[in-house]
């Protein structure tokens, strides 16, 4: 009984392998392979086309703030013309409390 059972299940697994995939099973295993690596083609793709984008950007910008900066300089006045200096407001200096000064200091 111990032999048939193994040679049962020695047949079962030959004619496991025997059957394999079809071809059009092998063909669709293929394909799905092929499409998978389109998928991941175009995400790369896209991936680097929103990087040059975003440096296009930057760099446009970097430029448009040097030309801005460039057309501010050229409206400053020369050096050695009168300017109005803004006025500020003065502060006047506090007394110093008396309990606040120390001994040897003096009041002067």
């Amino acid at each position: 009984m111990k032999k048939l059972f193994s040679l049962l299940v020695i047949v079962g697994m030959a004619a496991m392998i025997a059957c394999g995939p079809s071809a059009q099973e092998k063909a669709a295993k293929e394909k799905a392979k092929q499409d998978s690596i389109a998928k991941v083609q175009k995400a790369k793709d896209d991936s680097i086309a929103a990087v040059k984008k975003v440096k296009d950007d930057s760099i446009a910008a970097v430029k448009k703030v040097k030309d801005d900066s460039i057309a501010a300089a050229a409206k400053k006045p020369v050096k050695g013309t009168k300017t109005t200096k803004p006025t500020g407001t003065k502060t006047t200096p506090t007394k110093t409390d008396k309990s606040k000064v120390k001994a040897g200091q003096g009041k002067g």
